[in-house]
């Protein structure tokens, strides 16, 4: 249940993250790590290995740091003034990146290159400095039954507005001179995120109830290993976030595939990020709706099966339009995958574990999250795209079968795990 103060401020919350992950989405636009980012890359190396790490490092930033926080953090009664301390770094990182693109007319290729990716980490490392005490954040502020589609509403918001950064940046990279056009992208990304951090500063958060969420560093690093022993069922919602990067593996090589097999231009790649984007903010919604009412776990099964057709339909595109149908698709799977994934973690466990659900369910999936990648792009430099699309469509059908199979939602479980099976863990 929600205390009065968190009930009445519900309203505020909810309308200052959504703005906030407006501007997000906004820069995101910009310097899209799928379509803008890769290609800017793509001017100094044809290496694509390197590129298909790109849309791998914030989601592995977002995830190898979690655990390494989530015991400071479930001692904090408060957790925004560490939320807005560590997000500077997520940030402010993309007025790097502007800097470099100027650069380039000075520096050769390989240092542009190394300063290029050592922001990218940078500002990946950053976001995931941040996500456990941003995640406990939101889990005490917006009630459980509603979730999925506050997540859908950040995911609608974010994407909504990176249509417009999308089209934006596509008119400048044809209007504008290299490397002019890409510096001003990143420029402007790097505006939208101070924005977006302006307004999530407005976020009002409760204190805690309780003067500490877990006992001593050592009961806390022992719990995580109790969890692992004796939940099986987050067991298995792990193995299937490990699987899931397979299926999210090939989305940097539509772009590229699109533009050296069938020639997409500069133009089309702006329209196709904000298709892409549009998607995702229906999605959001949807998914986030369709989740707190029939569950995630169907949701998830669901984006798996489409990230599978969309790599598909990829390898047997005819033409540069059947990569619209791609890009709808895959819109539709990283939803799924990474948002609706991100909520189901929040249902394990209860409040007092859920910084320790939240770090153990993100850095366990984060090898996999540059494995998969680097796979990906292995196959593209040393077979072909088509065979990286085929193995990633298995990942996505094999990632549906052992969810459906071996993950029970959590929700339905009425905590059984953390009432009768964990007595080593604290409990409220």
């Amino acid at each position: 249940m929600l205390n009065s103060e968190t009930q009445k401020d519900l309203r505020h919350n909810l309308t200052v993250n959504v703005t906030e992950s407006a501007f997000f989405g906004l820069a995101t636009g910009f310097a899209s790590y799928i379509t803008i980012i890769p290609l800017f890359v793509s001017g100094f190396t044809h290496s694509a290995l390197l590129i298909g790490l790109i849309p791998a490092i914030p989601r592995l930033g977002w995830q190898l740091p979690q655990l390494l926080t989530a015991e400071r953090i479930a001692r904090l009664q408060y957790y925004k003034p560490t939320v807005m301390w560590l997000t500077i770094h997520q940030k402010f990182p993309f007025f790097g990146l502007a800097l470099v693109a100027l650069l380039q007319l000075q520096l050769n290729s390989q240092i542009i290159l190394y300063l290029t990716f050592a922001i990218l980490i940078w500002q990946g490392i950053g976001g995931g400095l941040s996500a456990t005490a941003w995640q406990s954040m939101v889990g005490k502020i917006i009630p459980p039954g509603r979730l999925g589609i506050f997540y859908g509403a950040l995911s609608a918001a974010a994407n909504l507005m990176s249509i417009f950064g999308a089209l934006i940046a596509g008119l400048l990279l044809k209007q504008i001179a290299q490397p002019f056009n890409f510096a001003l992208c990143f420029l402007c990304a790097s505006v939208a995120m101070a924005l977006s951090w302006f307004f999530m500063s407005k976020t009002r958060e409760p204190v805690s109830n309780s003067l500490s969420t877990i006992g001593t560093r050592s009961e806390f690093w022992a719990s995580l290993s109790v969890i692992l022993r004796c939940d099986k069922n987050f067991r298995c919602f792990v193995i299937t976030r490990m699987l899931s990067q397979l299926a999210l593996m090939p989305l940097p090589f539509y772009t590229l595939y699109a533009v050296h097999k069938h020639g997409m231009g500069e133009e089309s790649i702006g329209l196709i990020t904000g298709l892409l984007m549009l998607t995702q903010t229906i999605a959001g919604l949807v998914l986030g709706w369709v989740g707190d009412r029939w569950g995630n776990k169907l949701v998830l099964e669901a984006g798996s099966i489409i990230c599978a057709f969309s790599s598909v339909l990829a390898g047997l595109a005819p033409n540069v339009n059947s990569f619209y149908l791609v890009f709808i698709g895959a819109g539709i799977g990283m939803s799924a995958l990474q948002n609706i994934a991100a909520v189901m973690t929040l249902e394990f466990g209860n409040q007092r574990q859920r910084p320790a659900y939240i770090g153990l369910g993100n850095t366990l999936v984060a090898p996999a999250t540059i494995l998969a990648p680097l796979l990906g792009g292995w196959i593209v430099d040393n077979v072909d795209y088509k065979t990286a699309f085929l193995v990633a469509a298995i990942g996505g059908l094999i990632t549906a079968l052992v969810l459906h199979l071996g993950v029970t939602d959590p929700r339905y479980l009425e905590q059984n795990f953390t009432n009768h099976s964990v007595k080593a863990l604290p409990e409220q």
